[in-house]
């Protein structure tokens, strides 16, 4: 039996919290995220966070450095995360954002 880490799932909070702030039809990395919590070497960890995020959160909107959709293999159905994405109107060419620069938004801490 594996015990839960209370230090994990604060951090899994404070990566949800920063998630539930990405606007609609725009996207952000993982190490983005890990970066704004100043703890910018936990971009692996903050995708932990998003294989074990709830409804309310929206993983979809969160991707690779390089806009791959790394974590589409999590959502339900075959290409739910890039469905979800282009329905915000996000393109999306071989797995890829096309054009990160205009999709990337880059989370601030709120204080």
């Amino acid at each position: 039996m594996t015990k839960k880490n209370p230090d994990n799932d604060n951090f899994f909070e404070r990566v949800y919290t920063i998630a539930r702030q990405i606007p609609y039809g725009r996207v952000t990395s993982y190490g983005a995220i890990a970066k704004c919590l100043g703890s910018a070497r936990s971009a692996r960890m903050v995708g932990w966070a998003m294989n074990n995020s709830k409804d309310d959160v929206p993983a979809h909107r969160v991707v690779n450095r390089k806009g791959l959709l790394t974590g589409k293999h999590h959502f339900d159905g075959t290409n739910l995360m890039q469905q979800l994405l282009e329905s915000e109107g996000v393109e999306i060419v071989d797995n890829q954002i096309v054009d990160l620069e205009k999709y990337f938004w880059e989370p601030e801490m709120k204080t």
